[in-house]
């Protein structure tokens, strides 16, 4: 027996599977269904799913359509952008980073309409029902979660086509075949996976491709460009300021043009299984060099070296959904000191799928040419000190050696 659900918040895309969803929760539960359709830069008309919401019965007051792209770059993306974060040493985390937003935004819309309930469109299977739900719990503690892939039986393609003919919702032709391959977006990335690309063996084709142009169809000349930092994060490409989504956007834009970003991995879920997808995040990319490149000039060693030790510590927490957590915020505040001084200018060519470093500048720039020189420092440096420095650094290792009869 369903447990009674008054009115729950879907998180909708209009697509054949949240369609569904808003139907059968309708049907299963008795209840008022609330939309909300995110728009982080998908790339997609949103038109169509306040169109299908009105079809399906949702009040127009109850269909939430908001432009969050804002707020997704400069309150989600530039903050793991500041950490570098990487997981499994090469995912840049464009789906993992878009969730907890989503989830705040519907436990927002919960309170607002008076909901007892959210739900999600996210399988059994995957990463982004643990992400979703670990955002809906840690803001809303009592909240009801409804996630109909782990309740109903509708296990298939056919079913789910089945089942939207018999309620009258309207399937595209496209959405009639087998599904080559389910694909997820916003402003940073697009992510493909599943049915053509499960085979790890098999190249991804080139139809699978949607935000990078192919290398040999990128232009055979370099592409010189600037980014500008302040206090971590970019602020101006090719000295035009810009707002965090305009300049993820141009970037995303260069990116295309160049081939740049296109990442084909095996990864760990954590739920437990392998996947293999194809990522593209041309911006992402671009971005992640140059502020690596920043940090290169204005980070002290130590705090560079313990950051590099932090990063798969922070990336493993948002990919596994705990943006809200104690330990991501810990960790956060730790990355964010370190980034006061973390400004200027870098200069990079594109080329061919690569970001290629070309120079950097900053006010705070910690690299003297007078100390690093070959030629004369006039002083700077005075060489006889690094014996003693290596005699202290030797002495453990001299007696271990003495000890061991080396």
């Amino acid at each position: 027996m369903a447990d009674k659900i008054n009115r729950v918040v879907l998180a909708f895309s209009g697509g054949l599977d949240t369609s569904v969803i808003l139907k059968w929760l309708q049907q299963t539960y008795a209840c008022e269904v609330v939309t909300f359709t995110a728009d982080l830069g998908q790339g997609e008309e949103l038109g169509p799913a306040r169109h299908k919401a009105e079809l399906m019965g949702v009040k127009p007051e109850h269909i939430f359509i908001d432009d969050l792209k804002e707020e997704f770059v400069g309150e989600y993306v530039f903050p793991m952008m500041r950490a570098n974060a990487l997981y499994e040493g090469l995912y840049l985390l464009g789906t993992s980073i878009a969730r907890p937003l989503i989830a705040k935004r519907q436990v927002e819309i919960a309170r607002q309409v008076g909901a007892d309930a959210v739900s999600h469109g996210a399988t059994g299977k995957g990463n982004d029902q643990v992400r979703f739900e670990l955002g809906y719990y840690a803001l809303a503690p009592d909240i009801k979660v409804l996630a109909p892939w782990r309740e109903w039986d509708l296990n298939s393609r056919t079913a789910l086509i089945d089942f939207a003919e018999k309620n009258q919702i309207p399937v595209p032709k496209d959405k009639r075949g087998e599904s080559p391959f389910s694909t997820d977006a916003n402003l940073l990335h697009t992510s493909s996976e599943g049915k053509v690309l499960e085979d790890p063996w098999e190249e991804v084709p080139d139809y699978v491709y949607s935000r990078t142009d192919d290398l040999v169809a990128a232009p055979d000349k370099p592409e010189e460009i600037t980014i500008d930092f302040k206090a971590g994060d970019a602020l101006a490409v090719n000295g035009e300021a810009m707002s965090p989504a305009t300049l993820l956007a141009k970037l995303n834009e260069l990116g295309k043009r160049h081939g740049i970003g296109r990442l084909d991995l095996v990864e760990n879920r954590f739920v437990g299984m392998k996947s293999r997808g194809m990522y593209e995040t041309p911006g992402g990319t671009i971005y992640h060099a140059a502020h690596r490149a920043i940090e290169q000039l204005t980070l002290d060693r130590g705090a560079a070296h313990l950051k590099d030790e932090l990063m798969p510590r922070y990336a493993e927490l948002v990919y596994n959904g705990f943006w809200f957590s104690p330990e991501r915020e810990m960790l956060q505040a730790a990355i964010d000191h370190s980034q006061a001084k973390v400004e200027g200018t870098v200069r990079m060519k594109l080329y061919k799928g690569g970001v290629h470093i070309t120079g950097r500048k900053s006010p705070h720039s910690l690299y003297s040419e007078k100390v690093v020189t070959f030629e004369d420092d006039a002083g700077a440096y005075d060489q006889r000190d690094a014996e003693g420095f290596i005699k202290l650094n030797a002495l453990r290792l001299r007696l271990l050696g003495r000890r061991d009869g080396r």
